[in-house]
């Protein structure tokens, strides 16, 4: 599994980029691995502020459907739209390609809440 180590990361199984105060949100390889073969992506929360934690949309396997959940509070300036066509770049590329939305941040002490990429690691017992 890959754990890029400039990320930050969720116990929910989201990762964070973070460039000033704009971030890049997706969820991590372990929780694609772990979803199965990804059919839908669904998030309509564009212009909206979501609070940290709180479920910014959903993703749909195959075997089940999960929550979004923010890892900040921020705005959502953008959309991945490649998902719409090509849900599965979840799960051939989910740290690149595979990213679900850019925010912008409204809280930017919230980051220091996120996990490390070797805390993150001891989470999921990698």
């Amino acid at each position: 599994m890959n754990f890029p180590a400039e990320l930050k990361y969720t116990k929910d199984h989201e990762w964070i980029s973070v460039s000033g105060s704009e971030a890049t949100i997706g969820i991590t390889d372990f929780a694609q691995r772990e979803l199965g073969d990804i059919v839908y992506i669904d998030i309509n929360s564009v212009g909206t502020e979501v609070a940290k934690d709180d479920v910014f949309g959903t993703v749909e396997a195959v075997k089940t459907v999960s929550d979004l959940f923010m890892p900040v509070t921020g705005t959502v300036l953008e959309i991945n739209s490649d998902l719409n066509d090509n849900p599965e770049l979840v799960n051939s590329d989910p740290y690149q390609k595979g990213w679900m939305v850019k925010v912008a941040i409204t809280e930017l002490a919230e980051l220091n809440s996120l996990l490390s990429a070797d805390d993150y690691k001891a989470l999921v017992g990698a």
